[in-house]
This record gives structure tokens, sequence and C-alpha cells, in this order.
């Protein structure tokens, strides 16, 4: 894809990639010096390029140091001037649950210009990837992408079998945080640099308030605080996005020719739906037989929800709005069932760290009045704490939601039209970060995704990763960053 590969999240959920890391053995003609060279040449499916691949295996219960142990999956891409290289860019994943790993076929093919002088590190966090996963193997019939976000036989499976190979408790941000560090000091870093989205950018923030003098800078895409308390503000950052997207329609000569109702039918959707579930009939790609599935309130709210984390998915809801007020969801089915966000992200994973330092700390009182009357509702609220209810709960350190301050440079992107974490965040994080910058993208959503010139904000932040200073960038691309026109039928 174009761009730095900023959406992440869901919910915090980012995109993925499926790489095939191919081993090619000894044979490397500029042998790796220092840390690096405790790595193995490997290659990326895809690419002639040789990369440095490995293992560094920590234990699971970092207090006792004894029993089970974990293989941290490593990819480092090497930078391009290894004569003059400076502190490497360490990517971290977003969801929770997304795999690091996952983003080294951008950094080796449309992101190279990032290791013009620095090594990029991706490292698989405990739980994702290749690094004991936390997920089991899922049907993915039409109905399947339909369904709740946590049926409970889902869990109660989900949680037996993960138990067999993993202390479901010791997955949380700060944990990882700590096996990341152990990776830079193995691989012979002192200072280094970070990225993150969405999640990963929390994982940033922890990472700098435990290991703050082993930073340079951190870069920090669409931000969710440590004191986020997920998801209690997604059907209202959801509702803020909603709202300017329709405006937007509304501004829009062919789209408010296409659809002047669009306000009112969002609205009558949703009240059919309330009533009771919708049934169509769904036809999969191919040569299968036509399928009838269930629409229900609470998912097809999400799904538009999760459609808005980018503007190209965005460009198309009011016409799905349009016709699913007219009782025709083959537009929504189109968009709904398919691999998305959630499909790359780690369910266990995503429990054990929100079930950890999010979900227990919502008071479920202010969750009812937070979503009253708001389109999207509880419904995440109300899934993940019954799912939390069924998972085990992690420890977290007293201070983990009080802000993480730090004098490292740091550059913070936010979208404006973000459904998840929305500008305010940034603004937040932003003020304990006395050498950071706060820089705002009108038209994005998640990430920019959809967007012209999403190469803007990779420009940005390879002079930002040069300067090692946040205060005097050239951000002007980001004024011209245009949405996708909106899809009338």
């Amino acid at each position: 894809m174009g761009g730095l590969r900023w959406v992440y999240s869901i919910l915090l959920m980012t995109t993925g990639m499926v790489l095939l890391l191919l081993d090619v053995g000894g044979c490397a003609k500029n042998r790796p010096t220092g840390g690096l060279s405790k790595l193995k040449p490997c290659r990326l499916d895809g690419t002639d390029e040789e990369l440095l691949c490995g293992k560094l295996t920590v234990f699971e219960n970092r207090e006792t140091r004894t029993g089970r142990t974990i293989d941290l999956n490593i990819v480092v891409l090497p930078a391009l001037d290894q004569k003059n290289k400076a502190e490497p860019l360490f990517d971290l994943a977003g969801g929770p649950g997304a795999s690091s790993v996952d983003a080294a076929g951008f950094y080796a093919r449309e992101g190279k210009e990032y290791r013009r002088r620095h090594d990029v590190v991706c490292v698989d966090q405990r739980g994702t990837g290749q690094s004991n996963r936390l997920a089991i193997p899922q049907e993915k019939t039409a109905q399947h992408y339909l369904r709740e976000m946590y049926p409970v036989d889902y869990v109660q499976k989900m949680r037996h079998e993960l138990e067999k190979r993993a202390d479901l408790t010791k997955y949380t941000t700060s944990i990882a945080m700590d096996d990341l560090d152990d990776v830079r000091a193995w691989l012979g870093y002192d200072r280094i640099n970070l990225i993150g989205g969405s999640y990963g950018t929390r994982a940033v923030l922890v990472y700098m308030r435990r290991h703050s003098e082993h930073v340079r800078s951190a870069i920090l895409l669409a931000v969710a605080p440590t004191d986020l308390k997920m998801p209690l503000h997604h059907a209202e950052s959801g509702a803020r996005a909603m709202d300017l997207l329709l405006g937007e329609c509304e501004r829009d000569a062919r789209c408010k020719a296409a659809f002047p109702q669009i306000r009112d039918e969002w609205k009558k959707v949703l009240e059919q739906l309330e009533k009771q579930p919708a049934r169509a009939e769904y036809s999969p790609p191919g040569k299968s037989a036509p399928t009838t599935v269930e629409i229900q309130h609470g998912v097809f709210a999400e799904k538009i929800r999760t459609c808005m984390y980018k503007r190209d998915q965005a460009a198309r809801i009011p016409m799905i709005v349009h016709h699913a007020a007219n009782g025709d969801f083959v537009p929504f089915l189109h968009q709904a069932i398919a691999p998305s966000i959630p499909d790359f992200v780690a369910d266990g994973m995503y429990l054990s760290v929100t079930c950890a330092e999010d979900v227990p700390f919502i008071d479920q009182e202010e969750a009812t009045k937070l979503t009253e009357g708001n389109p999207f509702g509880n419904y995440r609220v109300f899934q993940q704490t019954r799912a939390c209810g069924m998972w085990p709960r992690g420890e977290i350190p007293t201070d983990f939601h009080e802000p993480v301050s730090s004098s490292a440079p740091v550059l913070i992107f936010s979208g404006n039209m973000d459904p998840v974490t929305p500008p305010k965040y940034g603004e937040e994080v932003a003020r304990h970060l006395p050498n950071s910058r706060h820089v705002i993208i009108s038209e994005a959503g998640h990430g920019a995704d959809g967007l012209t010139d999403p190469g803007c904000i990779d420009r940005i932040a390879i002079e930002f990763l040069d300067k090692g200073d946040a205060k005097n960038l050239d951000v002007s691309c980001v004024e011209r960053m245009a949405p996708p026109p909106f899809a009338t039928k």
C-alpha cells in the first residue's frame, strides 16, 4: 500500500501482510557485525534483498525467570548506508495482536527510504506473529464475518486451547516492552527510534516510560494513550467521525444529489435493525451457491464504524447506508464479508492486553451514559466486558494509566476523521512531551489510506528521523492530501 502502513487497529488494530521468510544460509557477501552477527541471512518472499532474521528466547514469566519460554521472532532490514548509519528504527505493531514482522514487506519495498541511514527492526510482540501467537483457527464462513465480536463459546474455547501453551496473564504491554528492551540490548543497540500506530503508540509510550534512557525519538500515528480504557470511547469517537463524514457528503454535489436524505436513512436503517435483524441473500465470489445471512444491529453499526478507518472504504458508506435503509444489504455484504483488520489480530493477545489494561477500569454507568442515544451504542463495551469476565486478568504497574512524560523528540500524527483515536488524544499526549509536534491530517481516518499523496507522511517522518527534531519540519504536503470521491452506485 502507498505510504506508511498507518492503519493499525482497530480498536486498535492493524492491517497486515502475509510474509514468507526463506533461510538462505550463510552465503552473505557482507557479514553483519556486532549484535547483528547473531542473526541469520534470510529473504522475504517477493524480494531479492537479503535481510537478517533470528529468535531471542525470553521467559514467559519475567519475574520468576523460570518455566515456559517464548522465542521472539525478529527481522532486521539493514540500513542501506552501513558506514554512516544512525540509530535504528523499531517498528511496533497495532492491534493489540498484530505482527510487527508483517511490516517488513513495506520497509523492503515502498518504505525503503526509511532505511537510508537506519536499520529497521521488526519484533513480533509476545502473543503475536511467530512469537507464540495467541489465536485459534476459525472457519471463515459468510456468517462468520457477521457474528458478534466475542461469542461466549468462542471465548471459552479459545481460553481452553491457549492455556495449554500460555499463561494468559503474562502478555501485557509492560511485559512486552521489557522484552523489546532485551532485543535492543541483544542486538547491540544503545539508543533507538520507535514508530507505532494505534495500539502501537501505547506500546511506544510504555517503552518510553520504562526505558527512557534508550529512546532517541519516537513517531506516534493515531494515538492510543495509556489511560484510554478501550473501548469506552469507541462509540463517541465513531459518532463524531460519522457526523463529519455525512457532513462532507452533504457538501459534495454528487453525494448530496444521490443521497439527499442520508442522515435520515442512517437513522432509519439502525431503527429497523434495532426492531429485528435483517436477513439477506449473499452470493459468494466464484461458483459457490448463495447463502442467507443474518445482520444484527450491533454488528452492522460496528462494521460501518470500522469502514471509517480507511477513507477509501469510508467513501462507500453513504451508498451502503442508502441501499440498506431501502432493504438492500448487498453493497454492505460485499464490504463486510471479506478479510478485514480483525483477521490480522490475535484475539487472545487482544483480550490479554485489554482485559488487564482497559476493561476492568471502565465504569459501566459511565459507559451507559456515554453511549445513550449514540448510533453505535454500547456494543463494544458489552462485548469486551463479557469476554473479559471469562478471561484471566494480568497485572499492570500502578502508574500505568498516568501520562507519559519525556524530553525526547516526538512526532505525532492524527486523522481528523478517525473513528477510534481522534486528534484530542494526540493533543492529550503531546501536553506531556515538551519536544513534540502534533500534525493533524484533516481528511485522514485511522490512517492515510485512500488519500492522495499518502507518501507525504513518510517524507515528514523520514525528515524527522534525520533531524531528530520535531519543531522544524516541512509539513505543507499534509494540506494537499485529499480524500477519494464518494461512491454513488
